[in-house]
């Protein structure tokens, strides 16, 4: 019988920290760590507390340079922190501590913040967040008649740990949980942002701390609103009303609170809490911005707490989509009448996708980010039936004339009425301020993104056959606005921008979208946005995308996302009927030049037209000619012989799709098949629909 076999015994495994650290190969670096780094080092771990205090205020000086910080971090300077300075004796040493950690932390990567954790750092936090309160809680002796050198360095541990805490949380999920579950640093953060005791700065600091930890966060949302200790909601909505710094930050948590406990317009949390309440205090934060400088008072300080106003109004312009979602506002209708060409009818269609779209599985029109890819497929629907038009054209004459915002009949949408009468406006003034300095540029891109989100999520809805009429009547007065004061300034002034023009091309589209061919043009802006398309193709494809409150990085892999689509959808969009039949002309015979330029298998690949383009291309011919009703069907389809060349690019386009790598691009591949197969459709249904 054999016997049975011991366990395998393992050497111990030899600690990585404790092995010497060899010196680097760059003969610089060497002559820097012998000569700097070693050394105080070494008095970091000095049993002197004297020594141990001026190094690590040393270290906490030099640890900004590039070189210090990797030789630093090459000689485990962050275990040597944890473990020594920040449970010495003398707060010196701690304050400096915590001050090495943040500064590593805000220079290196976001790596480094997930590495901080998995060394427990959250620990090490915990207890000095306990120390804080205690001190600023004891009653002998009161903070009050601490030493002014004490209560300075406990501010500087709170600084240090509050922008640890905030660059924590956007690292990695896991580490923004465990932040969020622990009740000793959520009492420091809402002792801070309730505090009167803390400098400006420190609350204000807090007040972002707890803005970036508290976004798509139910868990803190929770806590903060059960808070019976310091109260700390309530200390933000008296805070929300007023003004400064402090007022827009307190808005900027309590936005991120409404919309992770789904506090909506129609189902307000406290009060009736929801983002209405806020959107005031934030216009009167832009209101402070003068005509002649976006720096009020000459302070750079208010140009950045002006940004993130605006930052949070795109934010609520994005979120707003959600409201009107989960409150049925804008309800998606399967069953809703067939397009007027068949072969359309077998798919539902969504309210927010493309026409020529809807037999697809796509939901692209769900997403804020691929709403510059939607056409206008929703104003398509139900045109068989003469009396939508009428209904469509009496709406549209009951707000036709007006300057007001027609926002008195949102009570059952007290956020976009807030946002059409109170901040729309001020983002209006914003867009069209002198850029004379980063500030001013900065002010007027982060007030286009606020008007462009808002835009796309009300171009989203249906409202066709008098669906949402009373959104439509309050918004219609204030989209020509939008056209008259933002838009048109900007194309008139041909600045070379391609960000901006990108920006002003995206807002354009979505408010053309809402407007349905009754676009206060002057009947030559349409030219403007052809020469735009032209422009980018001259360009690098990143040239020509600008974010919409989205992420940078998704966009810019994104071909639908690029100038020329964006400029095809306003074309189609301006071109719409009622339109003129010469706009309409200019547009339709651009629109098949481009996709002329790509049936024509001599031109050079440099000359042929992106497949991106051509997909939106043909997804606005569609919505532009799929009626033989309408006036232009006649004028221009059939007199232009459209039909003959969209016949021949059939088997192109197949050819085209089957180019795309699905795993490689699987919107694009996606997005093309489908218009192959409505092209296919189109061209059947218009042969047996043609005048007679």
């Amino acid at each position: 019988m054999g016997k049975a076999r011991r366990n395998r015994v393992r050497g111990n495994r030899s600690d990585p920290i404790a092995r010497p650290v060899k010196p680097p190969s760059d003969p610089e670096l060497a002559k820097l760590r012998e000569s700097k780094i070693l050394p105080v080092l070494k008095d970091l771990q000095s049993p002197e507390a004297k020594s141990r205090t001026a190094a690590a205020g040393a270290i906490a000086n030099i640890v900004q340079d590039t070189k210090c910080r990797k030789l630093l971090l090459r000689e485990q300077v962050v275990h040597i922190v944890l473990t020594e300075t920040l449970t010495d004796s003398s707060i010196d040493s701690r304050a400096a501590g915590w001050e090495i950690l943040k500064v590593l932390a805000q220079e290196e990567e976001a790596d480094f913040c997930v590495h901080l954790y998995r060394l427990d750092v959250l620990t090490a936090i915990e207890h000095a967040a306990k120390a804080i309160v205690e001190t600023l809680t004891s009653a002998e002796p009161p903070f009050s008649k601490l030493l002014k050198a004490q209560q300075r360095l406990v501010w500087e541990i709170t600084s240090s740990l509050l922008t640890l805490l905030g660059l924590l949380g956007l690292s990695r999920e896991e580490v923004l949980q465990a932040i969020s579950g622990n009740q000793t640093i959520l009492r420091l953060l809402f002792r801070l942002a309730a505090t009167d005791v803390a400098p400006q700065e420190i609350i204000e600091e807090a007040l972002s701390c707890l803005t970036t930890l508290s976004e798509d966060n139910l868990q803190l949302g929770q806590a903060m609103t059960n808070d019976q200790e310091t109260r700390c909601y309530d200390v933000l909505l008296k805070l929300s009303t007023g003004t400064g710094p402090k007022a827009v930050l307190s808005c900027g948590v309590l936005h991120n609170l409404f919309s992770s406990l789904q506090w909506l317009d129609h189902s307000p949390g406290k009060d009736g809490a929801c983002d209405a309440v806020i959107i005031p205090s934030l216009a009167r934060a832009l209101e402070q911005v003068l005509p002649s400088s976006a720096v009020a008072n000459g302070s750079s300080s208010n140009a950045e707490i002006t940004q993130v106003a605006l930052e949070i109004l795109a934010s609520i312009g994005t979120d707003f989509q959600e409201t009107l979602v989960k409150g049925n506002r804008a309800p998606t209708d399967p069953t809703k009448a067939n397009e007027e060409w068949n072969g359309f009818d077998d798919e539902t269609a969504d309210v927010d996708a493309d026409a020529m779209e809807v037999d697809g599985e796509s939901d692209a029109g769900a997403e804020e980010e691929e709403g510059d890819e939607q056409d206008e497929g929703d104003e398509e629907d139900n045109e068989d039936d003469a009396s939508v038009t009428s209904e469509m054209e009496a709406d549209m004459g009951l707000v036709a004339g007006e300057e007001g915002s027609g926002a008195g009949d949102l009570n059952d949408l007290p956020t976009l009425r807030e946002l059409i009468q109170r901040a729309v406006p001020q983002l209006i003034r914003l867009s069209n301020l002198a850029v004379d300095s980063e500030e001013t540029l900065a002010i007027q891109d982060h007030a286009l993104s606020a008007l462009n989100n808002i835009a796309w999520t009300i171009s989203c809805l249906e409202f066709a056959n008098g669906e949402n009429a009373h959104i439509f009547s309050a918004w219609h007065p204030t989209a020509k606005k939008i056209w008259r004061k933002t838009i048109a300034p900007i194309l008139e002034a041909d600045n070379a921008d391609l960000r901006l023009a990108t920006q002003v091309t995206s807002l354009a589209w979505a408010v053309a979208r809402t407007l349905n061919g009754e676009t206060p043009s002057d009947g030559r802006q349409h030219r403007k946005f052809i020469s735009l398309y032209h422009a980018s193709r001259n360009q690098p494809p990143s040239a020509g995308q600008a974010t919409s409150g989205k992420g940078e990085e998704d966009e810019a892999e994104d071909p639908f996302q690029g100038l020329g689509v964006k400029c095809i959808g306003v074309l189609g969009s301006l071109a719409r009927d009622p339109a003129p039949i010469e706009v309409n002309r200019e547009v339709g015979v651009f629109l098949m030049t481009l996709i002329t330029n790509s049936n024509n298998e001599t031109t050079s690949t440099t000359n042929n037209t992106p497949l991106a383009d051509i997909v939106e291309a043909l997804n606005q011919l569609f919505d532009l000619y799929g009626d033989e009703d309408v006036p232009c069907d006649r004028e221009v389809f059939w007199k232009d012989g459209f039909l003959k060349h969209l016949e021949e690019f059939v088997p192109r386009l197949k050819t085209l799709a089957k180019g795309i790598d699905k795993r490689a691009q699987s919107e694009l591949r996606t997005r093309a098949d489908e218009a192959s197969l409505n092209l296919g459709r189109f061209v059947q249904y218009k042969k047996k629909h043609a005048p007679k």
